[in-house]
């Protein structure tokens, strides 16, 4: 992926955040974030998740509190839909890497 690209987290049609990818560092793509509204809702959850992936403890909590994202979100790459993904975001930051190709 090149920096420069932005790229959109989404609830169905409803646009969550963008996040303009500024480093590649393989397997992961980073950058500023910029939240909508609607990210209100989800900031608890990404705060706890990445909490929890920082703390090393409780790797099952982790998992249950990224499966409500990933559920809820869809990470839109600018060809498209990826089939699953690992977000974090923090103070305005956000980095993520995905899996598989656009749907």
């Amino acid at each position: 992926m090149i920096p420069g690209q932005t790229w959109r987290l989404l609830r169905g049609e409803e646009l969550i955040g963008e996040i303009e990818v500024t480093e590649a560092d393989f397997p992961w793509l980073s950058g500023p974030f910029r939240p909508q509204p609607a990210f209100a809702e989800f900031a608890p959850l990404f705060a706890a998740e990445l909490e929890l992936c920082e703390s090393d403890d409780d790797w099952e909590a982790w998992a249950q509190i990224y499966d409500r994202i990933n559920e809820a979100l869809t990470l839109v790459s600018p060809h498209g839909p990826v089939v699953e993904f690992l977000l974090h975001v923090q103070d305005g930051e956000a980095w993520f890497r995905w899996i598989g190709e656009p749907r």
